[in-house]
């Protein structure tokens, strides 16, 4: 790992977002960067309120959170299937620890991955069982109290290293998958990855509900929808629109145009074209 990702990927009207709060990923502590694919943390100051949209990644979040004068609270956050929506008003903060695809059952080893998706819990219902409400409430607030911005991710550290996640070869493994299905556009079908990495489909498909929480198609299409996010919000060279959708889709592994429309309208709830015209 060589630092935070700077892409925007997930993020819709990310230049939006961006201009309304501050938004910042921090690496965590060494020990804990196999699992993890950092830090993002957030704060705003509005006068008017705001609701900031995300295309999940395939990836379990901690999120500390403080909203106003309302009482800090934490929850584990499972792989969202659909756009979420949240809506930010007056002052507030956010600290979150997003895990790498396959890297939160470490943290949390009786449970499969799939068991929190879709799903949004409270921190200690899913990291500390066995802890009582006191030791919850000491960890949101070491992490959403100080104002420095180091010491919220110290604290972050200090949370993660206290549950000792043991390292786990199924998990490392789940992570390497996930990372090919995002790095290389030839894998464009669970069968393609399944022959690549010699294992059968059905082996798949049970490691990527234990360790990922949702199936290698899923993945592969989600990072597709990315990857087109990215660029409706980049531009680029092409027709009117900025973008060459018929080009990209060949890209990204689509039999044609018509079927990145239609997944990304599905997604993101408008056409691709008119996503990028109206976020220029």
């Amino acid at each position: 790992m060589t630092g935070p990702r700077r892409d925007t990927r997930g993020i819709v009207e990310a230049r939006e977002l961006f201009a309304r709060v501050r938004f910042r990923r921090r690496e965590p502590a060494p020990a804990l960067r196999p699992y993890l694919e950092h830090y993002w943390l957030i704060d705003w100051d509005l006068t008017e309120p705001y609701a900031s949209h995300v295309v999940p990644h395939p990836s379990v979040n901690a999120v500390f959170q403080q909203y106003g004068d309302e009482p800090a609270w934490a929850e584990v956050a499972g792989i969202g299937l659909e756009m979420f929506t949240q809506k930010l008003a007056g002052r507030g903060r956010v600290c979150g620890v997003q895990f790498r695809p396959g890297g939160f059952r470490p943290f949390a080893p009786n449970r499969p991955v799939s068991e929190w998706t879709g799903r949004r819990l409270p921190v200690g219902d899913v990291l500390l069982p066995d802890s009582d409400g006191t030791a919850v409430d000491t960890a949101v607030q070491s992490v959403v109290g100080p104002d420095d911005e180091d010491a919220r991710v110290a604290a972050l550290d200090a949370f993660l290293l206290a549950l000792d996640p043991q390292p786990d070869p199924q998990a490392m493994r789940a992570m390497h998958l996930v990372d090919r299905v995002r790095t290389d556009r030839s894998l464009r079908r669970v069968a393609e990855l399944a022959d690549a990495e010699g294992l059968s489909a059905r082996t798949l498909q049970r490691l990527f509900a234990t360790y990922v929480g949702v199936g290698p198609k899923w993945v592969i299409l989600r990072y597709r929808i990315h990857e087109a996010l990215e660029r409706a919000e980049e531009g680029g060279s092409g027709p009117a629109d900025g973008v060459d959708w018929a080009r990209l889709a060949a890209e990204l592994g689509y039999s044609d145009q018509a079927h990145l429309v239609r997944d990304f309208t599905a997604t993101v709830g408008v056409p691709p074209a008119a996503y990028a015209r109206t976020d220029r």
